[in-house]
This record gives C-alpha cells, structure tokens and sequence, in this order.
C-alpha cells in the first residue's frame, strides 16, 4: 500500500503495561507524533497553528488493535491524509512491527480546525 508519509520509532520500557505489552492509550501518542510530524513535512506547524488561536482537533478516533507490541520492537506508522469536508479531514493511520510487518494496529482520526471562538474553520488541506 502507497502512504503518505511514514516514521520508525521503538517502544519504550515505560510505555508498557504489567502484562508486558504497549499500554492500549499510548498508541493514541504513536499516532499523534506521527500525525504532527507528517504536518511537518507539509509546512503545517502545529505549534506555530496554535500560537496564532487556531487549534487542530481530534473529533473521532477509530482504532482496532491487532496484535500487541513489546519493550524494545521497533515499529513504524503510515499515514494517509484525505480532506473529508471544507472543514474536516481524517488521517488513516496503520502501524507495523519492523522486523517482520506485522499489523499492529489500524485507525482513522477525524479531526477539524478551531478558530479562537471555538468554531470549526477551513484550513487544512493536504494535496
């Protein structure tokens, strides 16, 4: 599968549970790295985006867990962008276990921009 972007990262000793997998909440943190770093590559700053009142939120989050990760595996986060509305986008997000590509997990967060007030505004677009 084509994606848009990708990035490798490794799970940390802290990040996992007593049952010695990846605490369920922090993919949640996988993925937004992986969704403000792609913004990255596109020239969207999202930290710059909120010094100006302009917030990128999260509206929906849709993740099925596959299969679990471990301490020390290495794994890496695909993300495709599509422009939902003039006002709503979703990133498709999947992560894989480096050494052999296994399916970890698959989402697809729904987000918006806020404007100072609060209100949905027009954009993020992606090409």
């Amino acid at each position: 599968m084509k994606y848009d972007y990708k990035i490798e990262l490794k799970v940390r000793d802290y990040e996992c549970d007593v049952q010695g997998i990846v605490n369920n909440a922090v993919y949640m943190n996988y993925l937004e790295h992986a969704r403000h770093e792609f913004f990255l590559t596109q020239g969207i700053d999202f930290v710059e985006l909120a010094k100006q009142n302009i917030n990128l939120v999260v509206v929906r989050a849709e993740l099925d867990y596959k299969f679990p990760l471990k301490s020390g595996d290495k794994f890496w986060i695909a993300v495709n962008f599509e422009n939902l509305s003039p006002i709503r986008f979703a990133f498709n997000q999947d992560i894989y276990r480096t050494e052999d590509d296994k399916l970890i997990l698959k989402a697809k967060i729904i987000g918006t921009s806020l404007n100072e007030k609060g209100k949905p505004i027009s954009l993020i677009h992606v090409s």
